[in-house]
C-alpha cells in the first residue's frame, strides 16, 4: 500500500497512508480544501496539536502501532508518534532520487555522511546507489527505527554505519580522527538536544557545522553537500548562500521541497539547496554560482 497526499486546506492534510486515512497539520495551507469534507470525514485518525508543541492522536478505528507503506521507492515503517510524525518526510523523495543519481557517477567507493538522518530513508537510497554511509542521528530511537526499515528493503546493501550521537561532537571526533567524505546531507532541526542534552540552535550552530563539513571534504574527488531544513527564515537563497560561502564555487540547485497533491497541486514542506564541485553540471542537474 502507497502514501499519497490526498488534499490540504484550512491548514490541515488529508493522506493516504497505506491502508489508513489521516488528517495531521499543515500550517501553511492557507487555501481551502479542494475535495468535499465527505472525504474527509473518511479519516481514521486526527493528529491535534497542543500549545507543549506535542498533541494527540484521535481514531475512529483500531489502528496497529505500527504498518508498512511504499513511498520513494521503499518499503516503510509508519509509527504514529506524539509529535504527529509518521516516520518519514515525503517531501525529501526528491533528494533521495538525486542520491541515486549522482552517488554512482562519483569513482570508486563513495563515502556519504548522513547528519540529523532521522529513520534512515536518505541513507537507504545512498547505500542503494553504492555507498559506503554513516548515518547519524541523536535519538536512539530513530537508529532502531532506521535500521528496521533497512530489514524490510531487500534491495539496499548493508553498507550502512548507524550511530546515535550529538552531530557536533561527532563531527569534531571526525576531523581529529583525518576522515573524508564525498558528499554530505543534513537536515537540522530549528531547535534540539544531542543525545546527552547538548544544545543546538539552527542560528547560532549551523554556520560553524557548515565549517567543520568543510573540513570533512575529500577533495580528490567530486563533492556533494545537499543542505535542507523547515526552519522560519532561512529560505532557498539563505542556504545557497551560507553554503556557497564555506564551499566556494561550485553548482547548485535550491528550491521548495513539496509534496504532490493529486495532479495539480504541491504542498509546500521546506527549502534545500543541492551544491556539488567537479560534477558535470547537466548530469546532475545544477547551475554554475
Amino acid at each position: 500500500m502507497k502514501y499519497a497526499l490526498l488534499d490540504t486546506g484550512n491548514c490541515r492534510k488529508l493522506e493516504q497512508v497505506g491502508k489508513y486515512r489521516l488528517i495531521r497539520p499543515a500550517l501553511n495551507a492557507f487555501w481551502s480544501p479542494s475535495l468535499p469534507q465527505k472525504e474527509w470525514d473518511r479519516a481514521d485518525g486526527v493528529f491535534e496539536r497542543d500549545s507543549t508543541g506535542g498533541g494527540k492522536w484521535k481514531w475512529s478505528c483500531n489502528v496497529p502501532e505500527s504498518w508498512l507503506v511504499q513511498w520513494g521507492d521503499f518499503e516503510l515503517n509508519v509509527k504514529p508518534t506524539n509529535f504527529g510524525h509518521l516516520g518519514f518526510f515525503a517531501e525529501q523523495y526528491t533528494n533521495w532520487e538525486w542520491f541515486r543519481k549522482v552517488i554512482p557517477i562519483i569513482p570508486g567507493k563513495a563515502r556519504m555522511l548522513n547528519l540529523f538522518a532521522y529513520s534512515g530513508v536518505g541513507s537507504m537510497a545512498m547505500a542503494e546507489a553504492g555507498a559506503q554511509v554513516t548515518h547519524l542521528d541523536a535519538a536512539r530511537g530513530m537508529i532502531d527505527w532506521g535500521k528496521s526499515n533497512q530489514q524490510i528493503n531487500d534491495k539496499v546493501p548493508d553498507t550502512i554505519r548507524w550511530i546515535a550521537d550529538d552531530v557536533q561532537k561527532f563531527i569534531r571526533r571526525e576531523i581529529k580522527r583525518g576522515n573524508k567524505y564525498n558528499g554530505i546531507a543534513l537536515d537540522p532541526p530549528t531547535f534540539g538536544r544531542g543525545s546527552k542534552g547538548e544544545l543546538w540552535k539552527i542560528e547560532q550552530h549551523l554556520g560553524q557545522l557548515l565549517q567543520d563539513c568543510r573540513t570533512l571534504k575529500d577533495d580528490s574527488k567530486p563533492f556533494f553537500i545537499v543542505l535542507s531544513c523547515h526552519s522560519p527564515g532561512f529560505s532557498p537563497l539563505v542556504l545557497e548562500r551560507m553554503v556557497c560561502d564555506v564551499f566556494g564555487k561550485g553548482e547548485s540547485y535550491l528550491g521548495e521541497m513539496k509534496v504532490p497533491e493529486g495532479k495539480k497541486h504541491s504542498l509546500p514542506a521546506g527549502n534545500f539547496v543541492r551544491f556539488a564541485q567537479g560534477f558535470d553540471e547537466k548530469v546532475c542537474g545544477l547551475v554554475k554560482v
